[in-house]
């Protein structure tokens, strides 16, 4: 409803100031004088002017230009004011930790007003005046996009892909495509975790268990290899980020709702602790805030594992993984803003996620010899369609060389990276720029689920590769490829980190790897 709503504000608000802008008359004139534009202020960042003229809407460098009329700002009292909506996962501490260290490092004084349990403004000011107000608001994924498309965001924290629904409704509305272009930086990594009292947990529970066990109006562990005993399910608020996002994995897709039998917490320490004094208990948590209690792998019917750790959410092998993403509009953002999207995607940022708990996303390696339990499960997995010379291929091939921590994964149907998966693409770009892999070879190694002949994914997973590997150099504009060695290579479906059972498990074995030597 409230997105419906801020729609019809919108269209209010954007009449009003059609209204407000036609008496802000401005001339706009270069700097020698040679050329001359009029028109309505339609706004300033601080850096450019945009003015509606006989010829549309134009956008002009004000440094070039010198700006006479009625509607010309103060360009000395500029203040970039930024609002920033979304998923309260991210606004409740990530976000306020890194503007709070974006704030420092530009020697900014920060002043944080709270103006609700959701809602707050950082005024960043130097020694002159106040240069920004950062105003965050907490609300969800879905407020978040929706915010967005209507004009009320600058920013928006979400922890998924844009739905079908939200990119027609952008397209709509005239906000443009949502995954054309870089409308989107990934921030972080959090997974979602369940857990129970260490000793007494379950190792392992699939997903579809993991769904009914948090949707079950009385739940009982006879259903999960235990006695005829009630679980007792502890649940952060529905309100809360973790709880949208396991809903929208897990419980949307399979017509479920959360039980309402189960004891609600309002942080996740407090459930953390219940749960792990409590024989009976399981509860839902993150990575970031485990605590005492254990977490439950998520297994398939294969018999493959994978618990959640650090370098499972990296890789995002782990189904549960939750991207921190901000999403921006297709507007450009003042000056200060775009600035904070530079820092966020900085080794400054990174230290303020590691330091919350979080996984950031530097690019990092793991010993070829780190990969047994793949290999264990390629091994026990293999049939016809894998032999035992593929296996041997496939050790020979990697042996001697360290898994990246970049993993690239595709759009559900489509040759086409999905967001994570171009964010990483660009990251490994900039590494390349720097010089980090001087010397070095990467190898691009595709896989493939075992849907279909072997031969043909083979072929396929050889495409993806190259793919990758072209979209990597394309975006690599200053990198020095004398100084690198990058080759390819297509590995089928030798080495699955998934079952082939879910829609899940077949898109995660889609990918391409890189490794180095």
């Amino acid at each position: 409803m409230k997105f419906f709503t801020s729609m019809r504000l919108g269209v209010v608000l954007l009449c009003l100031l059609g209204s407000f802008a036609m008496a802000q008359d401005v001339r706009l004139t270069s700097r020698d004088g040679s050329l001359a534009i009029e028109g309505a202020l339609l706004g300033y960042d601080g850096e450019f002017y945009r003015v509606e003229t006989v010829y549309g809407p134009l956008t002009l460098d004000g440094e070039g230009v010198v700006c006479s009329g009625p509607g010309c700002p103060d360009l000395s009292a500029f203040v970039a004011e930024v609002t920033i909506s979304g998923t309260r996962h991210m606004a409740d501490r990530l976000m306020p930790a890194l503007i709070l260290s974006f704030s420092d490092q530009r020697g900014f004084q920060v002043e944080r007003e709270v103006l609700s349990e959701t809602e707050s403004t950082f005024i960043m000011r130097d020694a002159e005046r106040v240069r920004a107000r950062f105003r965050l608001v907490g609300t969800s994924t879905r407020e978040g996009f929706a915010d967005l498309i209507a004009e009320e965001a600058d920013i928006a924290l979400v922890l998924r892909e844009p739905r079908a629904d939200e990119r027609d409704m952008a397209q709509a509305s005239g906000s443009g495509s949502l995954v054309q272009g870089r409308r989107a930086r990934v921030v972080a990594f959090d997974g979602i975790v369940v857990v129970g009292p260490a000793g007494q947990a379950p190792q392992k529970l699939s997903l579809d268990q993991m769904a009914q066990l948090f949707s079950d109006p009385s739940p009982s562990w006879v259903d999960y290899g235990g006695s005829d005993i009630p679980v007792a399910v502890h649940l952060p608020t529905v309100s809360s980020g973790l709880s949208e996002a396991f809903f929208e994995k897990l419980l949307a897709p399979r017509d479920r709702s959360f039980t309402t039998s189960a004891t609600v917490h309002r942080d996740l320490e407090t459930l953390v602790d219940t749960v792990a004094a409590d024989p009976l208990a399981i509860g839902l948590t993150t990575l970031s805030a485990i605590g005492d209690a254990a977490p439950v792998s998520v297994s398939g019917a294969c018999g493959y594992e994978q618990a959640p750790t650090v370098r499972a959410l990296r890789t995002e092998d782990y189904p549960l993984t939750l991207p921190m993403m901000l999403f921006t509009p297709a507007r450009r953002l003042p000056l200060l803003a775009r600035e904070f999207l530079e820092f966020v995607e900085g080794p400054r940022a990174d230290l303020v996620v590691r330091r919350l708990g979080l996984v950031d996303q530097s690019i990092v390696t793991s010993d070829f010899n780190a990969q047994g339990h793949r290999l264990a499960h390629a091994i026990a997995a293999a049939g016809d369609d894998v032999s035992l010379e593929d296996l041997q291929s496939m050790v020979i091939t990697l042996s001697g060389r360290k898994r990246l921590s970049t993993t690239f994964r595709f759009e559900g149907g489509s040759s086409r990276l999905d967001i994570p998966s171009r964010e990483s693409a660009a990251r490994l770009a900039r590494a390349l720029e720097t010089g980090a892999f001087r010397g070095s070879d990467l190898l691009f190694v595709g896989f493939s689920d075992g849907e279909g002949p072997a031969a043909g994914n083979l072929t396929l997973s050889k495409k993806r590769a190259d793919s990758v590997l072209r979209q990597v150099r394309d975006a690599s504009v200053a990198a020095d490829f004398r100084q690198v060695i990058t080759q390819t290579i297509g590995l089928g479906e030798v080495l699955p980190v998934a079952c082939d059972d879910t829609d899940w498990g077949r898109a995660a074995n889609r990918r391409v790897e890189v490794w180095i030597k």
